[in-house]
This record gives structure tokens, sequence and C-alpha cells, in this order.
């Protein structure tokens, strides 16, 4: 029997279709619809533009982009809004905790009007950390034809500043290193225009996770927000959408577990962002593909770190798309056997088909290292497990700030009073500064610790000193840095057991996290320990601290609540 071809309105012709659904067209005509529209295929482009943050400011544009790339090729193109945050504007402050809270309301909201509005097709452009794995999410959930956009880099600020720049300026300017006029000089030149923070921080590892996944366009990870190429990418993928639709490729065809083994060796081998550790689980989760931490422990055995780009190397995503993205080291990476290449993406061929015509990086270049001299030989990204972390912790070990650390406690109840001891002096050379109570639902929300961990570089003190939370990091975190503490401090693990002066040891060789009190100990302070009173006790807080899972299984909010 000849395989049926694929319907080109598979989940639009319910809307449109019959005497029935004459109120629908009539609804439709008075946006723009024609005759001929209602016999297109239906493609929803998803956008996360806002003037609130130079990551999405320019994402309107990429999306008519799509639109038109949509109606080209034979469809028709409807551009839909969904929310952002940005975690650079918040950070530091209590609006940290709606940053991840904002991954869950971008992917409900982003199935939602898919599947009321009964598009066949869906275009996601992402520009911001939590915004791109919302999008994939809820392209997971769907299951229809999808394409996903990156809204690309933001350019160099003036002396190669960036986000990181400024903050790690906070922490400069509290030890007398630089003045009040010189941090007012780093403040007004470090951000130039429209783009995601310009390191390998969290935004770029995700893009870059994404493409290796399979669910975008070659090189649509490695473009500037600011470029003829971004726009070309955001039109081809409304074309390609059209085509994926009519061919019948479903994310569930792309997203296999290969995949997600591909997106994470490529994040391990350009020094990507924890975060990545964290979206990653939780794209599995929507995907049903079986994922979990040690998954990463495994891949990064055999995966080196190659890429020198901030936070702890020296070169921006944009000095990487100047010598042709990540496209070459993917390529490197197949040949040399660490990627799957038989994985179907959404060009419709497999990834080594993609990769066919790509050359090698240019000769001379010290942006991405050959496999035989790597930066570090196997991954950055640590889990750690022991008496501290039972279910799992995740460190940053870059191999600069050694590979151990063992120190005193310091022990903070939340982000500001550690902020703030670290700029008054009172964090000091051994140090293993805990912050606790930041976790999913503790948080709620898991805030993100670049605010500290930045004031600790430019304190001077980022080889002196650890940092462990059961919140998490900005990508553009480096030092010796641990999060993702599970349990976490507010469901009564270890870590909402430390004291002052306790004794801490981190090893990523050994992958062991270990506190130094006996069991004897510990059950006593367990028996005195009390929850701490809600954060939030209505509202989307108090609604996500009731539904979030552990942070070990990717803090996801559509979990079986006895599993979580």
């Amino acid at each position: 029997m000849p395989k049926r071809k694929p319907d080109p309105q598979p989940h639009s012709r319910v809307v449109f279709d019959g005497v029935k659904q004459t109120p629908s067209r009539a609804m439709l005509r008075a946006v723009g619809f024609e005759d001929r529209d209602f016999r297109r295929t239906q493609v929803g482009i998803a956008s996360t533009w806002s003037t609130l943050t130079p990551c999405n400011m320019h994402i309107d544009r990429l999306a008519e982009a799509a639109r038109k790339g949509a109606d080209a090729a034979g469809g028709k193109g409807t551009v839909f809004g969904t929310i952002t945050v940005s975690d650079g504007i918040s950070m530091g402050t209590p609006g940290m905790r709606y940053s991840l809270v904002s991954r869950e309301v971008i992917a409900d909201s982003i199935e939602t009007v898919v599947g009321a509005q009964g598009f066949d097709g869906l275009v996601a452009i992402g520009g911001c950390d939590k915004n791109m794995p919302g999008c994939m999410m809820a392209i997971a959930r769907l299951d229809r034809p999808a394409v996903f956009v990156y809204g690309g880099t933001i350019r160099p600020g003036v002396g190669r500043r960036d986000i990181v720049s400024v903050f790690e300026a906070v922490g400069a300017h509290a030890r007398g290193a630089l003045s009040d006029k010189g941090l007012k000089e780093v403040e007004r030149t470090a951000i130039p225009g429209p783009g995601s923070c310009g390191g390998m921080y969290t935004a770029n590892t995700m893009a870059s996770a994404i493409e290796a996944l399979g669910l975008s366009l070659a090189n649509s990870s490695a473009q500037e927000a600011v470029s003829r190429t971004k726009r070309l990418d955001a039109e081809r993928a409304g074309r390609a959408v059209v085509g994926l639709v009519k061919r019948g490729i479903r994310p569930s065809d792309i997203l296999c577990r290969e995949a997600f083994e591909n997106a994470i060796a490529v994040t391990i081998a350009l020094g990507g962002s924890t975060n990545a550790v964290l979206h990653l689980l939780a794209i599995a989760h929507s995907a049903g593909v079986a994922l979990e931490l040690d998954d990463f422990t495994r891949i990064g055995a055999r995966i080196p770190v190659l890429a020198d780009l901030r936070p702890s190397g020296r070169h921006s995503m944009s000095d990487l798309i100047r010598i042709g993205g990540i496209q070459p080291l993917m390529k490197l990476l197949l040949e040399e056997g660490l990627l799957h290449g038989g994985c179907l993406t959404v060009t419709g061929k497999t990834l080594a088909q993609n990769l066919r015509p790509v050359k090698p990086y240019p000769v001379g270049q010290t942006i991405v290292r050959p496999l035989a001299n790597p930066i570090k030989k196997d991954s950055h990204l640590v889990v750690l497990y022991g008496n501290l972390a039972p279910e799992g912790a995740v460190a940053k070990i870059s191999g600069k700030e050694g590979l151990s650390f063992e120190g005193r406690a310091r022990v903070f109840d939340g982000e500001e009073a550690t902020l703030q001891a670290i700029l008054d002096g009172r964090v000091v050379a051994g140090d293993v500064i805990v912050v606790r109570y930041e976790g999913p639902r503790g948080g709620p929300g898991m805030r993100e610790m670049l605010s500290p961990t930045a004031a600790i570089m430019g304190k001077g003190l980022g080889d002196k000193v650890a940092f462990l939370t059961d919140g998490r990091f900005s990508g553009g975190s480096h030092g010796f840095v641990v999060g993702h503490v599970s349990p976490e401090a507010a469901l009564g693990g270890p870590i909402g057991l430390i004291e002052d002066g306790d004794r801490i040891a981190i090893d990523a060789v050994a992958r062991t996290l270990t506190l130094g009190v006996d069991e004897a100990e510990l059950a006593r302070r367990r028996s005195r320990w009390r929850a701490p009173a809600a954060y939030a006790t209505r509202g989307v807080l108090a609604k996500y601290a009731a539904t979030v899972s552990s942070a070990s299984l990717g803090a996801v909010t559509d979990r079986d609540p006895g599993l979580s």
C-alpha cells in the first residue's frame, strides 16, 4: 500500500471547513483573510517581541519575515505574541523569581494559542534565556511541524564589553579598583543595541543546543541579531514549516534521545551554561524522551571543552560567527564519532547530510581548539552527589579554578544578604558561600546568582572562594560554582541544615559534594528544622511553587506530583 500523502491542513481544516464553521471564517475575514487563505496551510508565528529588553526588541521584524516566508511557500502566516522577562534587568531583585516561572508561562501560552486556533505548523522566535526553552517545550508538547528561530546575539560593546562586564564592574567598584566615573562609562557602553548577551551565556548556549537538536536551521544559533542573515533565517523558517507540514515531519520525528545527546555534546564542547542542564531536561520531558542528570555525566566523560568563549574564555559569540559558527564544530565532532549523524532535522535531511558541505574553521583561528589540544579534556558541567546533594547538583568547573575546593561554610538565607556581605568585604578567601531557600519551590523560581558571583570576580576572589546554592546561575557566572543542589532547602534538603563554619568539600574529579558533619549531628539538626513561611501565597509564584518538580528533574510544572 502506498503511504498516504499528508494533509496540508490537518488542524486548520477543523476550524475552517463546512457550514458550521461559517462564524470562524467570518471572524477571520475581519483580520484580512480571503477565500484562498482558508485553503492554505496555517502557520502560527509565536513572537516574543517586546521593548523590555535588548534581547527581544527586534523580534517583531523577524516575525514579519517568518510570516512572509510562510506566505511565499503557499501557507498563511499569522503572528501572535507571548511574554518575555529580562534576567539581566531583574537580576539581584525579587523580580528574578519570575524568570524561570516565565519559561512555563511561555510554553503554556504558545501551546494554548496554537491548540485553540488550529494552526498546522509553528515558527517560534525566542531571543532570551527562558523564552527559548519555553518555545521548545511548547513545540515538543504540540508535536506539530515547527521550526525554532533564535533572535541572534548582540554585538560587543566598547572595549569588547558585555553585560557580564557591567556586573563584574560593580565588584571592582566595591573594592576601589574602579571609580564612579569608570563604572558609569562601563554602564553606558557595554550594551550597544539589540540581541542576546554576547558570550556563551544561556541564550547562546540554548540556541546552539536547539540547532544541535535539529529544530532550527543551520547556523540559526550563530547570527547577529542585527544582520541580513538573521532576517533570512526567519524567512527560511517560515518556508520550511510549510514544507514540513506537506511532508508530515513532526517534532517527535526529530526529538529522539540521540538528538538530545547531540545537544548535550555541543553544549559541552562550547563550554555552555549550567542552565542547559535544567532546560534540556525540561524539553525532553515535554517531548516524552527519557533524559536524566546522569546522562550529562556519561556524555561528558567523552566530550572535551573546545571553545574559548566567555565567561571563562576570551571570545564573544560574534567572534565565533566570523569563523563559521557552530557548524564546523559539529562536523568535527561528527567525524570523530561524537555525534549521532542519523538524526532527522527540520531541513528534512539528517544531521550528517546537513553537515556534509560544511568547511572547517580557518587555519590559524584560536577560538575553537582541535580535539588534540582541548581547553578541558572532559565536560565542564559536572554532576555531583553526596550527603549534601543526594539527588544531585550541577557544577560549572572550567578547570581554571582547580578541580577541588574545601572550605568553611558561610551561610545565607537568600541572595540579597549574600551580595551585601560580598560587597562589604565580609566574605574572605577559604569561604564556601552557601545561598539557600532559592530553589524551585523555596525561592520560588530558582533565582540566578549572577550578581553575587560577578561581585566575587570583581572583588578578586574568583579562585579563592566557592559558591553553593539550591538556586541556579546565569550563563555569565564563572568561578567555582555549584547550583541546583537537590533536594532544596525548602523541602528539608541537607543544604538547609548547614551551619556557619561547617566544612564543605567539592571534588569535581570524584564528582562528590560532602558536608563534613556526621549523621548523628545532621539528625539532630533535622529534628529542629522547620520549613520557612512561603514567599507567595497567591498568584503565579504560589501556583508555581505548588506544582514545580525538583531541579534534578528540570523544574517542570506538568509532571505527576507523585514523581516530583
